[in-house]
């Protein structure tokens, strides 16, 4: 009988903000992890790099700036760089945590590049912001250079990149082998290293893909029976952050579709994770996506908490 097969996307909250706070929030997501695993799921592990990626892109570019002969690191780079080490504390945490439950199986990191649209509406209206905060000559300086810059009222100017749909998942098939080896996989971290195809070639893009919209076409592609985004919520609310605040324990696609366009969800924020769990549920049967906490995680897979958006309410 094939084992059930879950994509848990992760949220920055559940991996801290800098070395130390990442070795202890993996530590506390290992155990959730760890809990899937002995239940009998397959996994696949997708994570968030936003703290990570913008400050190994400030501490590069800052040390190309100050030596001569160091390049500054395109953010295709960077990306790559957040993706090997949030992995290798990932692969290992996870590792010991199901080692001391007597459960010996391989965790591994596939550093994974995701191809976008050349043409992409989105690289004319970038929105994700990197990096530390500029003066305004060194945002002049930046936007000579081609690069986008937003001010912040009483902060200063910061960098801001495109965020692209992901189109394809390069490594795919070696993904999809090691899932079928019951081997657990980290893939597609921070939404993946944003690459365009050209010829046969892969170039690098500077833009950061939304980790949620990539988790969902990962589960996709694996044929993943759920879609579970964890975030700093337990449940999807309407009217968020209102008196009238209302959580949603179930939403059909429809539903969720409806909800989405009256403006309900963060453009930022719930928007990506609602529009990638529609996506994965109406492009296969029987699937589910959830969104909740880490800490009502197990809860939620048995209906017990969370936001569930299936085909019809159940």
């Amino acid at each position: 009988m094939a084992k059930k097969r879950i994509v848990i996307a992760l949220g920055h909250n559940d991996l801290g903000t800098n070395l130390p706070e990442q070795k202890a929030a993996v530590a506390r997501t290992a155990k959730v992890i760890g809990d899937f695993i002995q239940e009998g799921w397959q996994a696949a592990i997708v994570h968030s790099n936003a703290p990570q990626v913008g400050m190994i892109h400030t501490a590069m570019n800052e040390f190309g700036k100050q030596h001569d002969g160091y390049s500054k690191a395109p953010m295709s780079v960077c990306s790559a760089m957040s993706q090997g080490y949030i992995g290798y504390d990932l692969q290992n945490g996870i590792r010991s945590e199901l080692v001391r439950r007597g459960i010996y199986k391989p965790v591994c990191t596939v550093l994974t590049q995701v191809t976008v649209d050349t043409y992409d509406e989105a690289f004319y209206m970038p929105v994700k912001k990197i990096g530390r905060y500029m003066t305004a000559q060194e945002a002049a300086e930046e936007e000579q250079k081609g690069n986008y810059v937003i001010e912040e009222a009483g902060k200063g100017f910061r960098r801001i990149v495109a965020s692209p749909k992901p189109v394809a998942i390069v490594e795919i098939d070696a993904i999809k082998a090691l899932l079928d080896a019951d081997q657990m996989v980290i893939a597609c971290g921070g939404g993946g290293i944003p690459v365009m195809e050209q010829g046969c070639d892969l170039k690098g893009a500077s833009a950061i893909i939304e980790k949620d919209l990539a988790s969902g076409l990962l589960a996709k592609e694996v044929d993943a029976d759920v879609l579970m985004i964890i975030t700093k919520v337990d449940n999807v609310t309407l009217n968020y952050g209102t008196p009238n605040q209302q959580p949603i324990y179930a939403m059909s696609v429809e539903e969720a579709r409806e909800f989405a366009g009256r403006g309900h969800f963060e453009f930022a924020s719930m928007l990506p994770k609602v529009n990638a769990s529609i996506d994965f549920v109406e492009n296969g049967k029987g699937r589910k996506a959830i969104i909740t906490s880490l800490k009502m995680a197990r809860e939620s897979i048995k209906g017990k908490g969370g936001t569930v958006i299936s085909q019809k309410l159940l």
